[in-house]
């Protein structure tokens, strides 16, 4: 983000696109225009991570995991660092690489600290995304990631509570089926539960390397 500022304040919209939080991928639109939150951003900065001023509350969401048991989001990732996004399996660019790179990242990390960080993905296109779907795909990523599908509201209602614009799946103009959704990967505090950082599309390896070991702590990238 670049501008003339020593600080900016960024409303975060459903569909807009500001340097580190992308919506678009795999589509774009959408019919959100409130904004849900402030950031700060140093001027001149290039760090991929965008650390909110006011953070995320974690959504209240209960859905079913690849094994088809509840999970219940706010209970079972208490406490713990967390990394949410949202996608889908059968999206042909960002959500696999997105995953790739947090997945080659989490590796560099000391195996206690891997074993404390959650990695959930919830599907936006849960017709397709069974538990089965869910559970073969992310296995090829990372066999501890965490996948969740459910119905479609409850999983629209729980993105828009983290300013995540997704839209129920649909044929494009080719006739093929797409899932419109924002991009962003959400970073939750193991000491408040809050979430505080975002990244967006463009996070690299490199950049989900250098940060993690801060996010495992609840401290600032």
């Amino acid at each position: 983000m670049r501008t003339t500022n020593k600080k900016t304040l960024l409303a975060v919209v459903g569909l807009v696109s500001a340097a580190a939080f992308t919506l678009s991928a795999c589509g774009g639109g959408g019919d959100s225009d409130k904004p849900v939150t402030e950031v700060s951003t140093e001027a001149g900065s290039q760090k991929a991570a965008t650390v909110l001023d006011k953070p995320f509350e974690k959504p209240d969401l209960v859905l079913t995991d690849t094994h088809g048991k509840k999970f219940d989001l706010l209970e079972r990732t208490k406490g713990k660092p967390t990394l949410i996004y949202f996608g889908y399996t059968h999206c042909p660019d960002v959500c696999p690489l997105t995953m790739s790179n947090i997945a080659v990242a989490k590796k560099a990390l000391p195996q206690a600290e891997q074993d404390k960080l959650q990695v959930v993905f919830v599907t936006t296109d849960p017709d397709r995304d069974t538990p089965a779907v869910l559970g073969k795909w992310l296995k090829a990523q990372d066999p501890d990631f965490i996948g969740l599908t459910g119905d479609f509201a409850t999983i629209q209602g729980g993105a828009r509570q983290l300013g995540i614009s997704i839209e129920p799946t649909q044929k494009d103009k080719n006739g093929k089926l797409v899932s419109v959704h924002g991009t962003q990967v959400i970073a939750f505090s193991p000491k408040t539960d809050g979430g505080y950082v975002l990244y967006g599309e463009d996070a690299t390896v490199d950049d989900y390397t250098k940060d993690l070991p801060k996010l495992v702590k609840g401290e600032k990238p």
